[in-house]
């Protein structure tokens, strides 16, 4: 249901200009002029068609909670899981891919993968579409504040969020602030395909939320940077859980699995909100003992080396 995709990119050369001007002398400095005033982004009426998919999707999220469905409690005495269990779901979701690169784009073919992981900060950055209202602003930045400083406590990795230049950019845009992101995208990741570019934005109606990291030929399982878009429509809870799963599929957790539990790396929708299950899902990951690169038959017995000092006594 909701996509992730990695995308490794060739080495690009970035240039840097600098220029000097000369000095300019001022004998009467109170003249000068005041810097220009930060305004707030103007914003705008949602389309039509964006207010139609705000009321499908707050009928998706009003659905699956009836189901008992879109939980926030992170599992509990109903949703155990044993080393032998935590082990495999690590392999699934974190060495193997689900979507496969085919003649230029991504299709749904899952394959077997690498290891992969951000070596660098990750420094998260929000952007939203003109359509957005200043509510949704507030509350989220505030919400992904909040889950990179779990998300770097839990893993160990430096992960923030940032009003600067970030890279790890999250979008959130409505349907029509999708379909023109294209030229933001080459801006935000230069050299990326065209093709792949279109694809991003063209996101079906059931696909609520993706992500796409991108890595250096020259360093395929590094990540330096990555893009998430989330559907503006999506009420709280569905906005709150695309933000959960999707930086966390961005670190590297890119695939889903059924049989992970208590996970939302599931696409049964029973959990909203990132588990315990998944907490050490990434520990695993961002344990240095765990080689970039590995495949799912080196990566094993390393995973349960470090599955079984996580756990403890639990079965």
């Amino acid at each position: 249901m909701k996509g992730a995709l990695h995308i490794a990119l060739a080495g690009l050369m970035a240039l840097t200009l600098s220029a000097c001007d000369e000095p300019v002398s001022s004998p009467r400095p109170e003249q000068r002029k005041a810097p220009p005033r930060v305004t707030a982004p103007k914003l705008v009426e949602p389309s039509a068609r964006s207010k139609e998919l705000s009321a499908y999707y707050a009928q998706v999220q009003r659905s699956l909670l009836s189901q008992g469905l879109m939980r926030t409690d992170g599992g509990g005495i109903d949703t155990p899981f044993s080393k032998r269990q935590l082990v495999n779901n690590f392999i699934q979701i974190g060495v193997f891919n689900e979507f496969t690169l085919v003649n230029g784009l991504y299709t749904n073919e899952r394959s077997e993968g690498r290891v992969q992981r951000w070596e660098k900060p990750v420094n998260i950055s929000m952007q939203f579409g003109p359509a957005v209202s200043r509510d949704i602003r507030v509350k989220d930045q505030k919400t992904v504040a909040a889950y990179a400083q779990r998300l770097a406590r839990v893993s160990g990795a430096p992960v923030g969020v940032t009003r600067g230049k970030g890279n790890f950019h999250v979008a959130v845009l409505t349907v029509d602030e999708i379909e023109a992101f294209g030229p933001e995208l080459m801006r935000l990741i230069p050299g990326l395909d065209a093709g792949i570019a279109s694809q991003i934005t063209n996101m079906p109606k059931p696909i609520y939320c993706a992500v796409y990291a991108f890595s250096d030929a020259s360093t395929p399982d590094s990540f330096h940077s990555a893009v998430a878009i989330v559907r503006a429509e999506h009420p709280d809870l569905l906005r709150q859980s695309c933000y959960h799963e999707e930086i966390a599929q961005g670190l590297g957790l890119s695939n889903d699995s059924p049989a992970a539990r208590p996970s939302i790396f599931n696409d049964d929708d029973e959990f909203a909100l990132l588990t315990r299950h998944d907490e050490i899902l990434l520990q695993i990951l961002y344990d240095e003992r765990l080689p970039l690169g590995s495949t799912p038959a080196q990566a094993r017995p390393v995973i349960e080396v470090i599955a079984s000092e996580l756990l403890g006594g639990e079965s």
